[in-house]
């Protein structure tokens, strides 16, 4: 922030007017949204805190441009309304005024902290008094209109990424859902050029050999050490392929190391669906926490594929069905023997496996990107603004 703090610290050439404080009530008027149940349906589209919601056949502003904020439950994520729109009564829709710029008047809700004007002990609320009295610092009219251009290319350029990271999300379901067998089947709907053997149906018991991971937890990681899986990192940084791990330990006796070629599966988790997963762990030395399955395929199956027939294949109902336990559910190297997977040749399950991994990097790529985009846009909306 500029020392001067009526000023940004950031500002487009040309503009060096001071911003004037004015009230939200100053540069909105606050309307309330109202029930729509008894209105028919219609091309209109009806907003909540949480986004669209259905459409009706009347609106509550027809021609302005409003930004929405929530009254209740989620009262921090304001977003933009264009007309013609309808909104519940759980948001309020907020008019600028006709010296204010939309997308400016939404960089200043977003801006401000609406968690902290809480006025409940129980679901989040927020009142119009709150609003139209927080005070805000607002510029002319043409640098509103430079610093809302500018934010609004910003979000094109996030929808842009949001949009090719969601289709490359589906282009993988999509082709997930066709590359392996369905119950009942002995080859999947699409094939790669070249492979026409027929796939085969075992026992993983047949195919591979069950260890457990050993010891370790949260309060052994270290900044440097080597490298550690523990059981968490399949829930909250799953990856069908496991190469760089960022948790680290010192090295204990009874370590189990891995060797490049496992296939690790949690041994406990909150429900059936959650431990019906694996991951593929393509680098040794990686230390091998407690409270996991380790699973050593033999030559007939390839690590990359084991993993993803174990979470997206039949296999995967297979074991969420066999997991054992309420509050906690637990699954045993046993339990994974027993499991049916269908796999064709060694190479055909390679070049599966590449497809899908290759997939993962571009979906991850685009994360990236993502996030890179939306902590610039919120720097940027600290030091843009006063």
């Amino acid at each position: 922030m500029a020392e001067r703090t009526n000023v940004p610290e950031i500002r487009f050439a040309g503009f060096t007017d001071p911003w004037e404080q004015r009230k939200f009530s100053e540069i909105v008027d606050v309307c309330s949204g109202r029930d729509y149940k008894h209105l028919n349906e219609g091309p209109i589209p009806v907003y909540g805190t949480g986004g669209y919601m259905t459409s009706v056949c009347e609106a509550l502003s027809h021609n302005r441009d409003a930004v929405g904020i929530g009254r209740k439950g989620t009262i921090d994520k304001p977003y933009l309304l264009k007309a013609p729109f309808w909104t519940v009564d759980t948001l309020f829709y907020a008019i600028p005024k006709p010296d204010i710029n939309l997308e400016f008047a939404l960089c200043s809700f977003l801006n401000v902290d609406w968690k902290s004007k809480d006025e409940s002990t129980g679901l989040p609320s927020l009142s119009k008094e709150a609003i139209n009295e927080t005070v805000l610092r607002v510029p002319n009219a043409v640098e509103q209109n430079h610093l809302g251009s500018f934010f609004t290319d910003l979000d094109s350029l996030i929808t842009l990424h949001q949009r090719k990271h969601d289709k490359l999300v589906q282009l993988k379901k999509s082709m997930l859902d066709k590359m392996f067998p369905k119950p009942g089947e002995t080859e999947p709907k699409i094939r790669f050029a070249g492979f026409t053997d027929p796939w085969e149906q075992r026992k993983l018991g047949e195919l591979c050999t069950f260890s457990k991971g050993h010891g370790y937890s949260k309060a052994d990681i270290r900044d440097a050490g080597t490298p550690l899986i523990l059981y968490g990192r399949l829930y909250t940084q799953f990856e069908s392929r496991i190469e760089e791990v960022d948790t680290f330990a010192v090295e204990q006796d009874g370590s189990i190391l891995s060797r490049g070629n496992e296939v690790i599966v949690p041994a406990s988790g909150e429900t059936a669906e959650d431990i019906a997963v694996a991951s593929s762990v393509r680098r040794s030395g990686i230390i091998l926490g407690g409270d996991l399955n380790v699973v050593t395929p033999t030559s007939k199956l390839d690590p990359d594929y084991t993993a993803l027939a174990i979470t997206y294949s039949k296999a995967h109902d297979d074991l969420a069905k066999r997991a054992q336990g309420k509050s906690v559910v637990h699954v045993h190297g046993n339990d994974i023997a027993e499991v049916e997977v269908s796999y064709p040749s060694e190479s055909e399950q390679k070049r599966i496996s590449s497809v899908v991994l290759n997939l993962d990097s571009l979906i991850t790529l685009h994360q990236r990107k993502l996030g890179l985009l939306r902590n610039t846009k919120k720097s940027l909306l600290d030091r843009m603004f006063v």
